[in-house]
């Protein structure tokens, strides 16, 4: 699936209007069942890659540049 490979390269996926994103940390890289971080009205949640996925999906999260870690997340 063309999300996870762009999480698994670092990409962010969000929506900057509503503080919301979804990203793989680089602690994750290359780890058998990755933990990607989904941030929303101020916390920041562990979620499998299957659930990350959903999100960007049904809440139609785009590549976006976080407020903090910029374009990429490592």
């Amino acid at each position: 699936m063309i999300f996870e490979a762009k999480l698994r390269d670092g990409v962010i996926f969000g929506d900057r209007e509503n503080a919301e994103y979804v990203y793989l940390p680089a602690s994750e890289v290359g780890s058998a069942r990755p933990l990607c971080l989904y941030e929303y009205e101020g916390n920041r949640e562990d979620v499998s890659m299957e659930e990350a996925l959903r999100l960007i999906r049904v809440r139609s999260l785009r590549p976006t540049k976080h407020p903090l870690l910029g374009n990429n997340a490592f």
